[in-house]
């Protein structure tokens, strides 16, 4: 009787746990479109969203460059890291042996807990240097902060998150499908390729959606090292201006100027939007995946 009752109260506890969670993502938004609906009210929607103006004290708010801006570094964040962390999970998950695992795994753990503005301050110190000599050496000047900068960070923080996954996902696929391909005279690239991939193809694509929204909301790294300006980058080479760094850069300043705090409230509105989308896109495949391999 007793453990009946702690079992209901377990239940009840989680449920409220999992309903707080949903309610609370539903406030943020709901607190965030209340304080961005004059912008909103005021202003045609296409306008905000394809304009490049962004003259706040004239009462213009073109969002089209940091938008740009923001697909540009999280795009080649993701074009660097996808490759790196789809071999790093095929070594760990199928070609690594277990001694190896054991010791990859904290170092994975270690590297996605370093805090941002530790790899925004190795962007400044390391690449933007870096990144300056190259423009340089190819006859297109750059300062150095630039979108390369920025997307070469971010890439480095996505690795060992979208590694996790991945390797999460590999680990899945039931040792018996690798065995009965390994009966019909399947070498182990076979396996992993035909077999492997192809099961846990879905999952491999949620890692990827879920590094995708992670690098599309880093803030502080991304700041330091991309060059914080309004326009519409053209190259890797050009500085750009993200959605989070200009919330990060602008909050709290200039607020005296009309509609300036909406505007930075539909900005996180648009951060928060994509974010659950690409989280809810990659949960339902992870799902997916689930009722596949069972």
């Amino acid at each position: 009787m007793v453990r009946q009752l702690w079992d209901r109260l377990a239940a009840l506890v989680a449920a409220a746990a999992s309903v707080a969670c949903v309610a609370l993502v539903l406030g943020i938004g709901v607190a965030l479109l209340l304080k961005a609906w004059p912008i909103v009210a005021s202003h045609h929607l296409g306008r905000l969203l394809l304009s490049s103006s962004w003259r706040p004290a004239a009462g213009e708010f073109g969002f089209y460059p940091f938008l740009v801006g923001t697909m540009w570094v999280s795009g080649l964040a993701m074009a660097v890291s996808i490759p790196v962390s789809l071999l790093t999970a095929l070594g760990l998950a199928e070609y690594a042996p277990a001694r190896l695992r054991f010791f990859a795994k904290p170092v994975l753990d270690l590297l996605a807990a370093i805090p941002s503005v530790v790899f925004g301050l190795w962007g400044v110190l390391a690449l933007v240097p870096l990144v300056r000599k190259l423009g340089a050496s190819v006859g297109s000047p750059t300062t150095g902060y630039s979108v390369l900068a920025g997307g070469a960070v971010l890439a480095i923080m996505v690795l060992p998150f979208t590694i996790a996954v991945m390797q999460a996902v590999l680990r899945k696929v039931p040792l018996e499908a690798r065995e009965a391909s390994f009966a019909l005279g399947a070498t182990k690239w076979q396996t992993t390729k035909h077999v492997v991939l192809r099961a846990a193809y879905p999952g491999m694509l949620s890692a990827v959606v879920l590094g995708f929204s992670r690098a599309f909301g880093e803030t502080m790294a991304v700041l330091m090292v991309v060059g914080n300006v309004p326009a519409v980058p053209r190259s890797v080479l050009d500085p750009a201006y993200p959605l989070p760094a200009l919330i990060a850069n602008n909050y709290g300043e200039m607020m005296s100027v009309p509609l300036y705090d909406s505007a930075l409230m539909f900005a996180a509105l648009i951060l928060l939007a994509a974010v659950v989308i690409f989280n809810i896109t990659a949960v339902t495949v992870l799902r997916g995946l689930d009722r596949r391999l069972a």
